[in-house]
């Protein structure tokens, strides 16, 4: 009978105007059988062994004040979701511009290929010497957040998979990426044809993932040739150059075992190939010039493959950024030349 009138009270009391019962006021009054007899709820959380999760809770809570990398895009998106498209940068932001500046384009090209060109495509094979390489001048300009999320991943693969495996892991990854431009290769060239231990590559996902994408692939007319930019002082080795969709492109064939469907996703690929473009432009072994490139990332499942397409606005924007790790790079090799000792 209290309890009830008690209740009664209480509610005409939250009714009234600027007057408010704390919840916890009722428990705290209250001496009924029924209060005291309630257990009290426990808080999962509290039961969670503190001290074993804590490397893992700072891991993702200082993961989240570094700025993004495409390894930490790629795990938060699995902890938060999509990625949201990039903000523009704020008016007045101060860019880094190159100091040396060369185009990417060749004035003096054509745009398109004479019609007496030969049909086979050019293979002009890499002559390895003292100049670098596209590859290794990326490698040796990573960002700090980069190389720190690429040993990350290194160090759990390790966790995960022991030294060995690691090797071997890597081993497998380079072999299936050799064997399906291999098998791109023989697709491509109108002169060869498969062997019949390449069969089985014509059947592989990455095969299947990327037909799509073959359907539209044309006038093929270059295949694995390298080329070199004698101004610049850089060499390379492109995978494809060809019509895609009509447009003339530079191809860079890519194996991942995760989804990349955004070409922020796909690392430095974009910067390999504009520094491809702009060395083939102005490579006297090549008579015509590109002005789009294409990064075609295929997966191992046969699922369908995901292409990025770079038209030429897009491609004058990424050259920039890659004659900016052009003179890092140069930089570097000339203060580790003076630091050598006589």
């Amino acid at each position: 009978m209290k309890m009830k009138l008690f209740q009664t009270i209480c509610r005409q009391l939250r009714s009234s105007k600027g007057f408010s019962v704390e919840s916890a006021a009722l428990v705290a009054f209250s001496t009924s059988s029924y209060s005291c007899g309630r257990k009290k709820k426990v808080n999962p959380y509290e039961e969670v062994d503190q001290e074993k999760y804590s490397n893992l809770v700072q891991s993702v809570l200082s993961s989240r004040g570094v700025a993004h990398t495409p390894g930490s895009v790629e795990e938060d998106a699995l902890l938060c979701g999509p990625v949201s498209k990039h903000k523009p940068p704020k008016q007045g932001e101060n860019r880094r511009v190159p100091q040396n500046w060369f185009p990417i384009f060749n004035p003096d090209r054509s745009d398109k290929p004479n019609a007496s060109d030969p049909s086979v495509p050019l293979k002009i094979p890499l002559q390895r010497n003292v100049i670098p390489s596209v590859t290794r001048v990326l490698q040796q300009t990573m960002t700090k957040q980069q190389v720190f999320w690429l040993e990350r991943w290194k160090q759990r693969m390790i966790l995960e998979l022991g030294e060995d495996g690691f090797k071997e892991y890597n081993s497998n990854i380079f072999l299936q990426g050799k064997r399906f431009h291999e098998a791109l290769e023989s697709i491509l060239s109108p002169q060869e044809t498969f062997k019949e231990r390449d069969e089985n590559l014509l059947k592989s996902g990455y095969i299947e993932s990327v037909q799509h994408i073959l359907k539209d692939v044309s006038g093929v007319r270059a295949l694995e040739s390298a080329v070199q930019h004698e101004t610049l002082n850089y060499i390379g080795l492109l995978d494809c150059v060809a019509e895609y969709q009509g447009k003339l492109c530079v191809i860079d064939w890519k194996t991942s075992e995760k989804p990349k469907p955004f070409i922020q996703s796909t690392f430095d690929n974009p910067l390999q190939v504009v520094a491809y473009m702009g060395a083939m432009n102005h490579d006297t072994n090549y008579s015509f010039q590109v002005q789009c490139g294409l990064i075609v990332v295929a997966y191992k499942d046969g699922s369908p493959a995901h292409p990025h397409f770079m038209d030429a606005e897009l491609c004058s924007q990424y050259w920039a950024k890659w004659l900016l790790r052009l003179e890092e790079y140069m930089e570097k090799k000339k203060n580790q030349n003076i630091q050598k000792p006589e």
